[in-house]
């Protein structure tokens, strides 16, 4: 098989099994939404704080519940066996970082999609937007980059539920710092363009940097 071949094999498998079980973005969905809901009625946002709030509850909202499906993907399907038996097919170990990687992104935006018309009626923000758009997508991949490649190493530990946060958080400040500004930014008015200061840039940066030593890594990581 082709290395696009593996990668599609692996994530069709993945998003079967999910599509049957709903264990995974039904309780990110959940708990997103609910964050969001805490938040609206944890502060008054007014006009003149509501720039300074909404995102980094908007962000805070995704990074919880991203870290809740990350943890379960590779945890289930090492504690079942399955992961030992696709270890032992003759798969490229990058096609099983890129594999994960796509169906942890594709479960993350589902439940983003879910989450930002809550979050855009009740914060009373637009959300339909390009820049925004291009931020979630560049600040998820920064997230499931970290997360896909440190959820394999915490799954092969007993502790894995209070190791990957642990591992996790401190990578994924330079993106979550970025995002949060970023919107910020689009959300004042006249406010402008996302990348001034650079956040978009730094975001950017941060994925490729660490898309690629995941992808060099990962293979060290699985087989330990």
């Amino acid at each position: 098989m082709t290395f696009c071949a593996q990668v599609w094999a692996i994530l069709w498998k993945d998003v079967r099994c999910e599509l049957r079980s709903k264990q995974v973005w039904m309780g990110m969905g959940l708990f997103a939404l609910l964050v969001l809901v805490i938040f609206n009625f944890a502060f008054d946002l007014r006009v003149e704080n509501k720039a300074a709030v909404a995102p980094g509850a908007l962000w805070v909202a995704f990074i919880f519940a991203s870290l809740l499906g990350l943890g379960r993907t590779i945890a289930v399907e090492r504690e079942k066996g399955s992961l030992d038996r696709l270890l032992l097919c003759p798969v490229d170990r990058k096609a099983i970082y890129l594999a994960k990687l796509l169906g942890n992104m594709l479960f993350i935006g589902a439940v983003e999609l879910i989450a930002l018309p809550v979050f855009a009626a009740l914060f009373n923000v637009p959300f339909f937007t390009g820049p925004l758009l291009l931020i979630v997508l560049a600040g998820t991949l920064g997230i499931a980059a970290v997360g896909t490649l440190f959820s394999a190493m915490a799954a092969a530990t007993s502790a894995r539920d209070v190791l990957l946060p642990l591992l996790v958080f401190p990578l994924i400040v330079p993106v979550v710092i970025g995002a949060v500004r970023a919107t910020g930014i689009l959300m004042l008015p006249g406010g402008p363009s996302p990348n001034e200061p650079p956040w978009l840039g730094l975001m950017i940066a941060f994925d490729i940097i660490f898309l690629s030593v995941s992808m060099l890594t990962f293979e060290y990581v699985i087989e330990e």
